[in-house]
C-alpha cells in the first residue's frame, strides 16, 4: 500500500478522536448504503413486475405477427409463407382473421374481440391451449363452429360448455341501421374456457376456427395476417428484420414487443424514473461527503503543508483525498448491495410484503435481480462519490505549504 492510500485510510478511520469530520464521513457511508440498497430493492421489484407481465403476454400472444393494410386472400401472402419456411427459428405459423363483434347469451351482451385461426395450429401458435381449464380446443365439431372464451367472460355471460352463443357481426351493421338489410348473426357452440391471468384477455377475447371467423366477418377466402411462434421469443427482432427484407413493402411485421409497445414503454419509463429519483439519495450522501472532505482539508492544513514540504506533489495530495472519497463510496456501495440483496432474498423466500390473492394473481410482490442493474447502481454510486471528492482534493493540492505550516 503506497503512502497516499495509507494516509487516506488513517484520515478516514482515525481512532484517536471521534470528531465532527469522522461523524460526517460515517453519515456519508450510511447515506450511500441506504441509497444503493433502495435502488437494488426498487429495481428488483420493477424487474419482477416487468418479467411477470412479459411472461403473461408472451405466453398468450404470437411472437411475430405479419399483416397487410386490409384483408387479402392467401395468394397475397405467398411471399410471406415462402419466407417463413426458410426461417429455422420458426416453430409454427398460422393464418388468422380478427375483429370486434357483439356476443349475446341469456339476455346479456358484450363487445369482444374474436379471432379465427386454423384450428390445427392454434395450440402451436397461440398460448390458449396451455391455458385451457374447461372443455377442449375442438373447434371443428360437426354442425355450428366451436368457440373458446375466457373464464371471466363466460361468468359474465352466464354460460357453460356446450351452450350456444349468438354473435352479431359488424359486417352488416350499417345496412341494418339504415333498414336496408338484416344484421349478420352467427351461432357458435362454446366448447372450452381458458384462464390466462390477464383480465383483458379473459374478459374480451375469444377464439374460433378460421372459416367460422371468415363467415362472421364476411371475409370468405381472405385473411387478416399470419401469426408466428418462435422456439425462442428473444429471436423475434432478428427474425422480424430478416422477414421485412425478404417480403418487401406492403406488409407490417410486428414483434411481441410491438404488439404492446405502449405498455412496455411506460414500464421502462417508470423504471428509469425510479432510478433517477433514488439516485438523489446517493447525491445527498455525496454532498455530505464533500462537506466532510472539505472539513478534513481545513483540519489537516498543517499535515498537508508538511507533506508538500517533504516533497509530496500536488497530484499525490489530490489522489490522497480522492482515495478517501472513493473509500467512502466503495464502503457504502458494498454495504448497500449486501443489504439490498438480503431484502430481495427475504422477499423472494419468505414474502415479507404479501399481496391479497383474491385481488392479485400472485401471492407477494415479485422481485428479480439483474446483474447489469447492480453494475449500473454501483457505478453511479462510485461516480457520485468521485465527483464529490474532486473539489476538496483540488483545494488541498492548491494549499501553500509555507503558509499552512506558519499559521498552525
Amino acid at each position: 500500500m503506497n503512502y497516499e492510500r495509507l494516509i487516506a485510510r488513517r484520515y478516514l478511520l482515525s481512532r484517536r478522536e471521534l470528531g465532527f469530520v469522522n461523524v460526517l464521513s460515517w453519515i456519508s457511508i450510511t447515506g450511500v448504503t441506504v441509497g444503493v440498497a433502495a435502488l437494488v430493492v426498487v429495481l428488483s421489484v420493477f424487474n419482477g413486475f416487468s418479467g411477470l407481465v412479459k411472461e403473461i403476454l408472451i405466453s398468450f400472444d404470437p411472437h411475430i405477427r405479419i399483416e397487410r393494410e386490409s384483408p387479402a386472400d392467401t395468394t397475397a401472402y405467398a411471399p410471406v409463407f415462402a419466407a417463413i419456411a426458410g426461417e429455422k427459428e420458426v416453430q409454427a405459423s398460422a393464418a388468422f382473421v380478427s375483429g370486434k363483434a357483439l356476443v349475446v347469451a341469456r339476455n346479456v351482451n358484450r363487445v369482444i374481440t374474436i379471432v379465427g385461426m386454423e384450428p390445427g395450429k392454434i395450440g402451436e401458435v397461440s398460448g390458449v391451449a396451455k391455458k385451457m381449464v374447461l372443455g377442449s380446443l375442438d373447434l371443428d365439431r360437426p354442425g355450428i363452429p366451436g368457440i373458446v372464451v375466457g373464464m371471466v367472460l363466460a361468468d359474465r355471460l352466464g354460460v357453460v360448455v356446450v351452450d350456444t352463443l349468438s354473435v352479431i357481426s359488424p359486417a352488416g351493421a350499417e345496412e341494418a341501421t339504415l333498414h336496408m338489410g338484416v344484421p349478420v348473426i352467427r351461432r357458435f357452440r362454446l366448447v372450452g374456457m381458458y384462464e390466462s391471468n390477464n383480465k383483458d384477455y379473459d374478459s374480451y377475447y375469444a377464439v374460433t376456427n378460421l372459416w367460422g371467423g371468415q363467415s362472421l366477418f364476411g371475409t370468405a377466402g381472405s385473411i387478416d395476417g399470419i401469426d408466428i411462434r418462435l422456439h425462442d421469443y428473444t429471436d423475434a427482432s432478428r427474425v422480424a428484420g430478416r422477414l421485412r427484407k425478404e417480403i418487401g413493402g406492403g406488409y407490417r411485421v410486428l414483434t411481441w414487443y410491438d404488439l404492446h409497445r405502449e405498455l412496455y414503454t411506460v414500464m421502462q419509463l417508470e423504471r428509469w424514473g425510479a432510478y433517477v429519483i433514488l439516485c438523489l439519495i446517493i447525491a445527498v450522501a455525496s454532498f455530505n461527503l464533500l462537506g466532510s472532505l472539505t472539513m478534513t482539508v481545513i483540519e489537516k492544513r498543517r499535515d498537508i503543508g508538511i507533506l508538500k514540504a517533504m516533497g509530496a506533489t500536488d497530484g499525490s495530495i489530490r489522489r490522497m483525498f480522492r482515495w478517501q472519497g472513493l473509500s467512502v463510496g466503495l464502503a457504502g456501495t458494498i454495504l448497500g448491495n449486501i443489504v439490498g440483496l438480503a431484502v430481495v432474498f427475504l422477499q423472494h423466500r419468505y414474502h415479507l410484503f404479501p399481496l391479497d390473492p383474491t385481488v392479485y394473481i400472485i401471492p407477494a410482490i415479485p422481485v428479480k435481480v439483474h446483474v447489469l442493474d447492480l453494475a449500473v447502481i454501483s457505478a453511479a454510486a462510485l461516480a457520485l462519490s468521485a465527483i464529490a471528492a474532486r473539489f476538496p482534493a483540488m483545494r488541498a493540492s492548491s494549499l501553500n505549504p509555507v503558509e499552512s505550516i506558519r499559521w498552525e
